[in-house]
């Protein structure tokens, strides 16, 4: 019996050894037939010295604040100087506590996997990577190839991982984990992790702030400090733990920052997007750059992944203020306008609409889960489609554009109210332009013979061969027993003698003066352009309007300065061309003149009386017909701000006095003059006073109102009433005739 135990015990033992020496010469064979490329090729160290991390490229303001990324990967590649230590402890406590004695792989935890999950199928017996092995899996990926997924790709990365430490040191191993690293919410890299979650360079992290970062990287989402903070606070502990334990941090240190609560300062440029309408403009105009710098054939850039740094003209002090104008105006606004509207019933007589027109069905009608925009916070609420359609069907939306007139650099955009929800851009949208266009009229009056004291006529009329178009004066005052300035006119918007100035200097004239000024092209011969039936974009009116700041040099508009690649060597830079001279300098000054006292007395004198503003400004406001549209434009020698609001569909509007562009548009633009003036640089830069005054060097010697001309005593005493008058033109047309047909059918 004894001899048969000791017998089943050898053979036992024979048997668990025949399985050990074979299990060891299958996973030497599997070794072989992965390194050999059996499943896959590998990289060799030539190919392995060229790793490339794929950089997303960086928009700046021109005041350095990073406002935009262009990426495949949101990576932004940093050197090793620009990690603290701490950092770089917290990781290797965490994630690799051999980092720095092992060659790639750390051979007991490794040895531990591979036999769980290769022999004993065990799917769980994942971890145990290296650093280095985790790099690898972040260039390359994963392959699948069934349940030998695992041990396959365990034994790529320990491969891969010792050929990348005989290629790069553990300081540039390091380094390039930690720009290749995902951290979820689209995220790769430390820089851009910080910048995410803290809003500061890596460089800038203290102990607790990269203790959170280092956390993340074992479950993305679970440990999200801004998603999760509780499950983000454990597992910071637990790296803080971790760090004192190998010694990085004093015991009484880790316990103290283990108390504090997490502070993020979380910042996502591309949901939050402070100058998100821009930035979509920068992208297409950069990649139209980089297409030219491509073609030479001397260099081949990537917009998505060679970390170009692309520096713009915007201002963001300039680009926040309008932010703020804008939408402490709207949310005033919104309130009126939907009290008003309710009043009206305007909400039912459009479902009413969208009935008839089978637009909608019962299912618009089912509520569901909505995510809307709301000026106070992004709403989530239940309601039907229907509502969701209302809700920005009644939406206010106001566009800002400003730009400095002698360089063509744009100091701002604001396309609309929240670029992620409401993309459409509205500074590149053409709305009817109302009286902002005055200006371009009276400018080409002046260019061809007019003074600022010519009189015109102020007097109704109906016009038969343009359908009957009456027009009136905004105050529906005339004064058909005199004519008024020109001046004076243009500073109170009067409509009647506009359109006098229309018939008067020419539609042919009126078209070259808008072509000179980049303005679109006139599409009929029609005194209602007189003003502004036409669709003009808030870009081109500005950009005209520094026609008038420039002295009549017409420069278009620039949004990027340069560009350098990553390391920061220039391959663009923009260079102002020679101006243009669109109009004379002395029409300049007269209009400028003119749009002064537009300001000080007539349409504009909210920016004096509201807002207090001082700065020396010429401007013009615009109110479309039924009050569908908003505008306002002011400019000095050195700015041009212009702003525009309304709905998107001109059918919804305020129907008094709250709609014109003095009320709606006006206050946008008083908010930021009166920003900018308390900033002693901004106000020194760009709230210049014209040279010279213009007012003085333009004759406004002459009343704004002057009696017609009447006819002589004798003259209007001999003078044929309408019915004798009438009886010799029917008289001479009759005589006209029978002269015809004595010729037509005269003898030979």
């Amino acid at each position: 019996m004894k001899r048969k135990v000791v017998s089943t015990i050898k053979y036992s033992l024979i048997t668990l050894s025949s399985l050990l020496v074979a299990g060891f010469i299958a996973m030497l064979i599997f070794i072989l037939l992965v390194q050999k490329g059996a499943f896959g090729p590998l990289p060799g160290k030539s190919e392995l010295k060229k790793i490339h991390n794929e950089e997303a490229s960086l928009v700046y303001s021109s005041d350095g604040e990073l406002i935009g990324k262009f990426f495949a990967q949101n990576r932004t590649n940093i050197s090793r100087n620009e990690v603290p230590q701490h950092l770089i402890d917290a990781l290797v406590a965490t994630e690799d506590k051999r980092y720095f004695s092992h060659e790639g792989y750390d051979a007991r935890s490794y040895l531990r996997v591979l036999f769980r999950t290769l022999l004993l199928h065990d799917q769980s017996g994942g971890g145990g990577s290296t650093l280095t092995q985790q790099l690898v899996k972040n260039l390359y990926g994963r392959s699948n190839f069934g349940f030998l997924s695992i041990p396959v790709s365990k034994v790529k990365e320990a491969i891969i991982a010792s050929r990348l430490e005989k290629v790069y040191s553990k300081e540039e191993l390091l380094m390039l984990y930690l720009n290749s690293v995902p951290f979820g919410e689209d995220v790769y890299g430390i820089e851009s992790a910080a910048q995410r979650y803290f809003n500061k360079h890596t460089g800038e992290l203290n102990i607790e702030e990269a203790a959170v970062l280092v956390g993340l990287l074992k479950a993305n989402t679970y440990f999200n400090p801004r998603l999760y903070p509780e499950n983000s606070v454990q597992r910071r502990n637990i790296v803080l733990g971790l760090m004192a334990s190998e010694g990085y941090l004093p015991k009484n240190v880790a316990d103290s920052l283990k108390a504090l609560p997490i502070k993020l300062n979380y910042e996502n440029i591309n949901i939050e997007a402070p100058a998100g309408y821009f930035v979509y403009q920068v992208r297409k105009k950069a990649e139209t750059i980089i297409d030219s710098l491509n073609a030479t054939g001397k260099v081949h850039f990537d917009i998505e992944k060679d970390g170009l740094r692309i520096h713009t003209s915007l201002n963001m002090q300039v680009q926040r203020m309008v932010a703020q104008a804008s939408a402490g105006q709207l949310r005033a606004m919104q309130p009126l306008l939907n009290r008003e509207l309710e009043s009206l019933g305007a909400k039912e007589k459009w479902i009413a609409q969208l009935k008839r027109d089978s637009v909608i069905t019962n299912k618009d009608f089912e509520l569901r889960e909505i995510e809307l925009f709301g000026w106070d916070s992004i709403q989530s609420a239940k309601m039907s489609r229907v509502d969701s359609l209302w809700h920005y069907r009644k939406m206010l939306h106001a566009a800002v554009l400003i730009t400095e007139p002698g360089t063509g650099r744009v100091l701002s955009w604001n396309g609309g109210n929240h670029f992620r929800y409401l993309p459409y851009d509205l500074v590149k949208a053409r709305r009817q332009i109302a009286s902002a266009f005055k200006p371009v009229l009276y400018a080409s009056a002046l260019e061809n013979g007019f003074e600022p004291c010519s009189y015109l006529e102020n007097e109704v009329k109906k016009y038969e061969e343009y359908d009957n178009w009456e027009p009136q004066n905004f105050d529906y005052l005339s004064t058909p027993d005199s004519t008024v300035a020109l001046w004076y006119a243009l500073a109170n918007s009067m409509n009647l003698p506009s359109v006098d100035l229309f018939f008067k200097n020419g539609y042919e004239k009126l078209v070259s003066t808008c072509n000179k000024m980049g303005l679109p092209p006139l599409r009929e011969d029609a005194p209602s352009i007189a003003l502004g039936a036409l669709d003009v974009s808030l870009y081109e009116i500005v950009r005209a309007y520094g026609v008038f700041a420039t002295r009549g040099q017409f420069q278009d508009l620039h949004l990027i300065d340069k560009i350098t690649d990553k390391s920061g060597k220039l391959v663009y830079q923009f260079k102002t061309g020679e101006p243009f001279q669109a109009i004379d300098s002395a029409t300049c000054r007269q209009i400028t003149a003119i749009l002064q006292r537009a300001i000080n007395e007539g349409t504009g004198t909210r920016i004096r009386t509201q807002f207090g503003v001082e700065a020396d400004l010429a401007g013009k406001t615009g109110t479309a017909q039924s009050n569908s549209n908003a505008w306002f434009v002011a400019y000095t020698p050195k700015i041009v701000m212009g702003a525009w609001v309304g709905a998107r569909s001109p059918e919804v509007h305020f129907s008094g006095n709250l709609g014109t562009g003095s009320t709606l548009a006006l206050p946008i633009i008083g908010e930021v003059l009166q920003d900018m003036e308390a900033q002693p640089e901004l106000n020194d830069t760009y709230l210049a006073n014209f040279e010279v005054s213009d007012s003085a060097l333009v004759n406004f010697d002459c009343p704004p109102y002057q009696p017609k001309k009447k006819e002589g005593f004798f003259k209007r005493l001999f003078k044929p009433d309408k019915k004798e008058k009438e009886r010799d033109e029917d008289e001479k047309d009759e005589k006209g005739l029978r002269k015809f047909f004595r010729g037509l059918f005269k003898k030979e």
